[in-house]
């Protein structure tokens, strides 16, 4: 089979990739600029990231931005994770169909239509607008995708593998954590990561469900980009984007590492 890529297949990557890297880099380009515009670059200056990170009100956002990603993730993930064992457990294909369709409808929901219903829903019960809304939020749009990273990999799982734990005398414990959570990792680590680069990026549903006194990023972001053109936003936008890459090569990394080792190890 010829795997050569054509002329035309070319143009359109190369195309393709620079409208979506140059934006990216104009906008870190003029992070660096004295002139405090978006034209006319004057000297190099790393003024924006001196007061960037003086800001006590901004760097508190981004420990609130931080904290909201961490724990949406990780709490979804385990709940992603037993939700994807369930729905492996059903045997009627109409039933199993019938809750990934749930599952699936906020993921494919517009952001506005889920952010104002959690604002309906929060308001009815009383609960106050801020951390843990946001938080509750983040958790429940986030467990959809965990499902879809992990799903998969249960259902190729052989039950041999179970059968074989089973007969060498593993509990049932044993079996998850030394045959069913090995095998697993690499959907467990891509849920993870999708959950808080999502909770991360979002900013619909958070728009809606935030308070007075509590702010993330992106909300915070597009306010200062209401006021007009700041290069504090160039700053902080660079920053967001280098340490998304690094999430991004530490995701890669460790995908591939899990790939390399054994599928499994039942008993040491």
């Amino acid at each position: 089979m010829d795997k050569r890529i054509s002329p035309l297949s070319r143009i359109f990557l190369i195309v393709m990739f620079a409208l979506l890297y140059l934006p990216i880099f104009y906008l870190i380009f003029y992070s660096f600029n004295s002139g405090g515009k978006m034209y006319g670059f004057e000297s190099f200056t790393l003024d924006r990231y001196r007061e960037l990170f003086q800001n006590t009100r901004l760097l508190i956002i981004v420990l609130n931005t931080v904290v909201i990603a961490l724990l949406s993730a990780l709490i979804s993930t385990i709940i992603g994770v037993l939700g994807a064992m369930m729905i492996n457990k059903v045997r009627s294909r109409r039933a199993r169909d019938s809750l990934l369709s749930l599952n699936n409808i906020l993921i494919v929901s517009p952001d506005v239509i889920i952010g104002a219903s959690f604002l309906i829903l929060f308001t009815i019960a009383g609960l106050k607008l801020g951390f843990y809304s946001v938080l509750l939020s983040h958790i429940a749009f986030s467990i959809p995708i965990v499902v879809l990273m992990v799903l998969p990999k249960i259902s190729e799982m052989s039950p041999s593998l179970l059968d074989a734990a089973r007969d060498l005398g593993a509990s049932r414990w044993e079996v998850m954590t030394k045959v069913v959570i090995p095998y697993i990792t690499p959907g467990i680590f891509a849920g993870f990561f999708m959950a808080l680069t999502y909770s991360l990026d979002d900013f619909a549903v958070t728009f809606f469900v935030t308070g007075n006194g509590f702010t993330t990023l992106s909300v915070e972001i597009y306010s200062l980009a209401r006021r007009g053109i700041s290069l504090d936003i160039n700053a902080l936008s660079t920053i967001i984007f280098l340490i998304t890459m690094v999430i991004v090569v530490i995701y890669y990394l460790i995908t591939n590492r899990t790939k390399k080792a054994p599928d499994m190890e039942v008993f040491k």
